[in-house]
């Protein structure tokens, strides 16, 4: 399904009852609503939520901003550590707004709302930028954008900035050495369930271009400590010991940013979410809802 939100087309899927509690997941840096699986989904639903799932700008099936070029990655990176202003297509800030015009075609006054890693700084901006429209945040594995936190290990830095294929096989291998690279040492690494998920995102759009943007729209968008310490959305920060790509320091940086933030820190858990923990993040996300209802 596709709605006309904050002026573009945004590709969505609504899993369980009209009746449900909203439940709102916005995926990370080039991934597709089909990144939230769906099984991991079919457990919200059993939870009594509606799932609503979509494709963030320049991925998947929602509007591609290649009118706007492609912008220099590293060029942006260096001028974001120089303390320069970074030229973007577009800011965390736009993204977040998609997500609020979602919930406005679909007549949802506010949901709880999750996002993983680009997500979750997504989820985070919309929480301070529209936050009549969060019942509850889930942040994922995700940071503050602060700029004094360890950067990424190099290994998981180079996986990510890896070329992408240009064909379907190359692009499932390249998504294969990511999310071995990326993925949880304390768990078992899933290759089918990678192999299977990169394939379908492949075949629904394949735009590497946005990926360079949505990044620059990430440096460029800066740091949200100092404003999220004025956040009074009820907040669940849930991370990866062993995250190479956004350290644990990025999680507990949000958690003791955001007041009254509740933190699930998760053992042998890196840079993606293992089948395994499910249940734990599912539990725990419910937790908070029931907390706080709205």
């Amino acid at each position: 399904m596709r709605a006309r939100a904050n002026g573009i087309d945004v590709e969505y899927e609504v899993l369980g009852s009209a009746a449900g509690r909203p439940l709102l997941l916005i995926m990370g840096l080039g991934t597709q609503l089909i990144h939230w699986d769906d099984e991991l989904c079919g457990l919200f639903v059993a939870r009594g939520f509606r799932v609503i799932r979509f494709d963030n700008r320049d991925v998947g099936r929602s509007t591609i901003f290649d009118d706007r070029g492609t912008p220099n990655v590293l060029g942006a990176m260096a001028a974001a550590v120089q303390r320069q202003p970074v030229d973007a297509p577009y800011t965390l800030s736009d993204m977040a707004a998609d997500a609020a015009g979602l919930l406005d075609a679909l007549d949802i006054r506010a949901a709880h709302v999750v996002g993983a890693s680009m997500g979750g700084m997504i989820a985070q901006t919309l929480a301070l930028e529209h936050p009549t429209r969060v019942l509850t945040l889930t942040s994922i594995m995700s940071t503050t954008g602060a700029r004094d936190l360890p950067p990424a290990e190099a290994n998981a830095m180079a996986a990510l900035m890896t070329p992408p294929g240009r064909d379907r096989e190359s692009a499932v291998a390249r998504a294969v050495q990511v999310f071995r690279t990326i993925g949880s040492p304390g768990f078992p690494f899933d290759e089918a369930r990678v192999r299977d998920r990169a394939g379908r995102a492949f075949d629904r759009g394949f735009h590497p271009q946005g990926v360079a943007r949505q990044l620059v729209a990430i440096v460029a968008s800066g740091s949200r400590r100092e404003r999220l310490r004025a956040l009074r959305v009820p907040t669940l920060v849930i991370h990866g010991t062993n995250d190479p790509l956004v350290p644990l320091a990025g999680g507990v940086d949000t958690a003791d940013a955001i007041p009254r933030a509740m933190r699930l820190f998760i053992e042998g858990m890196g840079h993606d979410l293992p089948r395994a923990v499910w249940p734990q993040i599912v539990g725990a996300v419910t937790a908070l809802a029931d907390e706080h209802p709205g």
